[in-house]
């Protein structure tokens, strides 16, 4: 195949047919897609099994990639929790009766064709389509080939359930997963109406430099959590501990711990035996290093400058040492991706200007960077974490999914 233009056509002519589906009948496609995965449960581990044959046990994206009986149930409740959520399109926003008798109405109405870049997490497959279908939007997925016989799976499932609805098929489409398809996607702009990726900050960025259809960009997080001289050393542990390790490969873990240097001896201390049940590797500023040496510290790396500013996606985190609130913002603003930073402190006035001042999609404070999550938040499944300003930041889901139409009506009226 030569080219994806079939694919594009095909969603661009599906967009009419999915803004016409009523409320009850994209809460019914939902539903159906649900009871559809939990029927083919089988079916899908088959073939998440071909996908994590090709991958190395020692691959972190590994986790991301399966698919159990328990993450299929998980991902079912996820498309019936968005199917009850309340339809974002046709919202009314404003109205009013011009001077000149001019009706004037402003509605919310679905984006069209909403293009995903994904990687190696086949329930965003599933998390996006539905989403797509509960807002009335069309969706073209890309993801990696990695997932490539999950993802087949899952859309071919989908696919069903709507042929079974006697609706347009295109309305859910798989890409091919080949990178040569990439810039026909991205220059799609008579096509395609929006461009989400969701994955490393290469891909985001190699997608922001290339594209010419307008870019959602989500996925990036070099999350910091600073633990302040004045934070519960016991609690400040354990949030650090849950926001590495409780899953490594998501975009909200930690990447970087910043410690006052008044704390840091005794709250190393304590962090060290947490982080090593874990097999936690820390790359170390030199007087981070010189404690956690002295502790005997199994897999500790000298940091250098690259190691500050990386997500990890693994069972890996950087750890710097800084004088006080002003040096581990001033750390944040220069390394931050804007995804979520958090603060353990228990100075009021301290946590305050750290949520005030420090510019992320969501700050924290005495809690875990891994709560940012759009069904955590209440939102439902989610596309990604959006780390720009226009348009939507946080969770990106449904709500966030439509734009703003103007309905005018008049008697003849002219200018």
């Amino acid at each position: 195949m030569d080219s994806i233009n079939d694919f594009l056509v095909n969603a661009a002519a599906a967009t009419s047919p999915a803004r016409m589906l009523r409320d009850d009948q994209k809460k019914f496609i939902l539903q159906a897609i649900a009871f559809s995965l939990r029927e083919n449960t089988t079916r899908i581990i088959a073939e998440n099994k071909k996908d994590l044959d090709r991958m190395a046990d020692s691959d972190p994206k590994k986790d991301r990639l399966l698919l159990s009986e328990s993450r299929i149930e998980e991902i079912a409740r996820s498309v019936e929790d968005v199917a009850e959520l309340p339809d974002p399109g046709n919202q009314l926003l404003s109205q009013k009766i011009l001077e000149n008798g001019l009706s004037v109405r402003k509605i919310t109405v679905p984006m069209g064709v909403v293009a995903v870049i994904y990687e190696s997490r086949p329930n965003v497959t599933v998390d996006v389509a539905a989403l797509c279908i509960r807002s009335g939007n069309v969706c073209l997925l890309r993801g990696g080939s990695d997932a490539l016989f999950t993802n087949t799976i899952l859309v071919r499932i989908i696919q069903e359930v709507l042929t079974d609805q006697h609706l347009n098929i295109h309305l859910v489409e798989l890409l091919p997963a080949d990178r040569k398809y990439m810039p026909e996607l991205l220059t799609a702009t008579k096509y395609v109406d929006m461009i989400i990726p969701r994955g490393s900050a290469d891909l985001i960025n190699y997608v922001r430099e290339n594209a010419t259809v307008p870019v959602i960009e989500t996925g990036a997080g070099v999350c910091h959590t600073y633990v302040e001289r004045s934070a519960n050393l016991e609690k400040a542990a354990a949030i650090v501990t849950n926001a590495k390790a409780s899953r490594p490969s998501v975009c909200n873990a930690l990447d970087t711990v910043l410690v006052d240097r008044e704390v840091a001896g005794r709250f190393l201390s304590l962090l060290a035996p947490k982080l090593a049940a874990y097999n936690i590797e820390i790359f170390a500023d030199p007087l981070s290093y010189s404690t956690l040496k002295d502790l005997n510290y199994p897999w500790l790396n000298h940091a250098k400058e690259e190691d500050f500013g990386r997500e990890f996606l693994d069972y890996k985190c950087s750890v710097k040492v800084v004088a006080d609130p002003e040096e581990a913002m001033k750390h944040i603003r220069a390394y931050s991706s804007k995804h979520s930073e958090a603060i353990v402190s228990e100075d009021a006035e301290v946590c305050e200007r750290f949520l005030n001042e420090v510019d992320a999609a969501a700050v924290f404070a005495n809690a875990s960077t891994r709560f940012t999550d759009g069904g955590v938040f209440g939102l439902g499944a989610e596309i990604g974490i959006s780390t720009q300003k226009l348009h939507a930041r946080g969770p990106f889901a449904l709500e966030k999914l439509v734009t703003e139409k103007w309905i005018v009506r008049g008697q003849g009226q002219t200018r």
